[in-house]
């Protein structure tokens, strides 16, 4: 019986530049869609890619822009990109121009983001300058299309990246604003995990004759991934927690609102956990602040919204928390797809208590997933079985005497007012010096090699979560060399957090 062996990305028709500066980061063999996607959209055909989070599109799409860019050699012209790339958040597009910026580098490409959030003035000098490829969030380009400082009427090839969660987020009249300014005659590109919720009409406005390629199915989490939910008492919930995240490797945890996402790093910094935060109500700044402790391990859990269900692609993630189950199954979907990408192992717990019983059947069930469901209570064995390693703690930061814990009801009580002398509590907006550790440590990922979209962190120097023993990872509080991040100080206490809420209140971002 003849051997299958898999296409090299030379075979899809890559050209050597591109391969080799892949091979430089250890990327050698294509992932699905990419091997099925690469041929039609290097020979200029409209693509529509459907695949879960996580598959390895961004290459997919990044690589036929690049060589169809270099293999055209149209010169560039102020405020008129060759190629418009858009993504729903500013994460993912800062996350596909790390991916994109040494392929074009190689080719003597310039790329540009655009987002909101920062000022516009880098922006518009860089698009006057002249670029090739412009990785964008629909609203700021719009701006600057408004504005005159951009013209799409040279866009040879567009693509839409997550375009799902642009229309849940309302982008679709602006992208379809965005889409009518460039050429009808340029290639198409779409990348989705689902058609639903107005992406079909996207596709049939602005395609033509699109090749379909869908190599997993978006509504079905990967194999790679293990379930659990843990059925915990309202008390126990932060305990619980706390025992999770303090073991060796990365974690996000995810919550229903930005307040949570919030109080709760609070708490767990109280406790000994190094977090940071990401959500709406962060400036932009602080967003990368913190998605670059979490990236360099100087903090190894990110507490966060559905703002970071989509687009945050961080190497070695092999725990996601959902410490507020979510409302929807494709957020439940989209959340657990922190972890488990590429083809690594990884491990998604629902933290669950008696009044969301339902709740979490019901959006189990809709998302397809049959979840190992245990009553678990502080210092279980199955703790450590699903966070294995030993556990580590960083002093606590001395409290905040201006500012009163939040008691489990929600309501501040007890604050008293700041004379002009008085010193400002430490909160969103402040800075301060999180502990740094010695990286970032795997919890039993798989080997091989990983496509994330930013610089490839190094597995030799991490020792699996999955092995027992080692070290555990040194914690350092504050002090000279520590990295600076964007996080809040003690307030809360385990109460407002074990307060908890049912699976169908109102979100946040």
């Amino acid at each position: 019986m003849p051997s299958f062996t898999e296409p090299s990305f030379t075979d899809l028709g890559v050209p050597t530049e591109l391969t080799e500066v892949l091979a430089g980061l250890g990327i050698t063999t294509p992932f699905p869609i990419q091997a099925a996607t690469l041929p039609d959209s290097l020979a200029g055909r409209d693509v529509l890619g459907r695949g879960r989070t996580g598959s390895g599109k961004t290459y997919a799409f990044v690589l036929p822009v690049v060589a169809r860019l270099a293999r055209s050699r149209t010169p560039r012209r102020p405020g008129r990109p060759r190629a418009l790339i858009l993504a729903p958040t500013r994460e993912l597009a800062t996350q596909i121009d790390a991916t994109l910026a040494p392929l074009a580098t190689a080719m003597g490409l310039r790329t540009l983001t655009v987002f909101g959030g920062v000022g516009a003035n880098p922006q518009i000098k860089g698009l006057r300058a002249g670029v090739d490829v412009l990785v964008a969030c629909p609203g700021r380009l719009a701006d600057h299309l408004q504005s005159g400082h951009a013209s799409l009427d040279s866009v040879e090839i567009t693509v839409l990246d997550e375009a799902d969660h642009m229309a849940d987020l309302g982008f679709l009249p602006v992208v379809r604003r965005l889409m009518d300014a460039t050429p009808r005659d340029g290639q198409r590109m779409l990348f989705s995990a689902t058609l639903d919720g107005g992406v079909d009409v996207l596709v049939k406005r602005f395609m033509t004759k699109p090749v379909t390629h869908h190599v997993d199915a978006a509504a079905e989490a990967p194999v790679e991934m293990a379930h659990h939910v843990l059925h915990v008492r309202h008390d126990d919930r932060f305990p619980v927690l706390v025992d999770l995240v303090a073991a060796p490797g990365r974690t996000v945890v995810f919550t229903r609102t930005k307040r949570r996402a919030k109080t709760l790093t609070r708490q767990l910094v109280a406790a000994g956990v190094p977090a940071v935060e990401l959500h709406g109500n962060l400036a932009q700044n602080a967003r990368n602040r913190n998605l670059s402790a979490f990236s360099d391990g100087s903090a190894q859990t990110l507490v966060a919204t559905d703002i970071a269900a989509r687009g945050i692609h961080v190497d070695d993630v092999a725990l996601v928390i959902h410490a507020d189950p979510p409302v929807e199954h494709k957020a439940y979907l989209h959340r657990s797809g922190r972890t488990a990408r590429a083809g690594a192992q990884g491990t998604v717990i629902t933290l669950m208590t008696d009044d969301q019983q339902g709740d979490v059947r019901d959006l189990t069930r809709k998302a397809g997933i049959k979840p190992t469901t245990t009553k678990a209570r502080p210092g279980d064995a199955l703790l450590a079985t699903l966070a294995p390693g030993e556990r580590s703690f960083t002093a606590p930061p001395a409290p905040v005497a201006a500012e009163a814990a939040t008691p489990a009801g929600g309501t501040r009580t007890g604050r008293p007012r700041r004379g002009r002398g008085a010193s400002r509590p430490t909160g969103a907006g402040h800075d301060q010096a999180a502990p740094a550790t010695g990286g970032g440590r795997g919890r039993g990922q798989s080997g091989g090699q990983s496509q994330g979209g930013r610089a490839q962190t190094s597995r030799g120097a991490q020792p699996a979560r999955g092995q027992g023993g080692g070290q555990p990872r040194a914690r350092r509080s504050g002090g000279t060399g520590s990295t600076p991040v964007h996080t809040t100080q003690s307030g809360g206490g385990a109460a407002a957090f074990s307060a908890g809420s049912r699976v169908g209140g109102r979100r946040g971002r």
